[in-house]
């Protein structure tokens, strides 16, 4: 749910992810000097989605063409940033939301997407599965 620019029919979601991302902001000052941040996955193509029913194909295929990077992300990216913010590269970090979603709350109807060539994919999780409903 895009806590972003709010999602028709997932308020609820989002809400809750937005609670979340206070929290995180609050937590990190009071619990100050303990690290708090929060990581926020867009679409990632997970095994997940082939538990979906048959008629949410389509949406599940047509995803990506709403992502600047032209795709959709993987596991082993939400588990990259997750282990940097845990990494002492981020010891400076703290009350931050990482979004790991391809620029896709940034995208506007009134532009156009490149249509060219998608962003290189990380795929350094070895149980990494591409969904069945994604094909090839």
């Amino acid at each position: 749910a895009d806590m972003w620019n709010g999602m028709p029919g997932m308020g609820h979601s989002g809400a809750a992810r937005a609670g979340m991302l206070n929290f995180t902001e609050t937590a990190a000052a009071e619990w100050a000097p303990v690290r708090v941040n929060a990581v926020a996955p867009g679409w990632i193509a997970s095994s997940g989605m082939d538990t979906y029913p048959d008629a949410m194909k389509p949406l599940i295929q047509s995803l990506p063409r709403h992502v600047p990077a032209g795709r959709l992300g993987t596991e082993a990216e939400v588990s990259g940033a997750i282990v940097f913010l845990l990494s002492e590269a981020a010891a400076f970090i703290s009350g931050a939301c990482l979004r790991i979603d391809g620029a896709a709350p940034n995208a506007r109807r009134h532009w156009m997407m490149s249509g060219g060539p998608a962003a290189p994919e990380y795929q350094g999780f070895h149980r990494g599965i591409r969904p069945r409903v994604l094909g090839d």
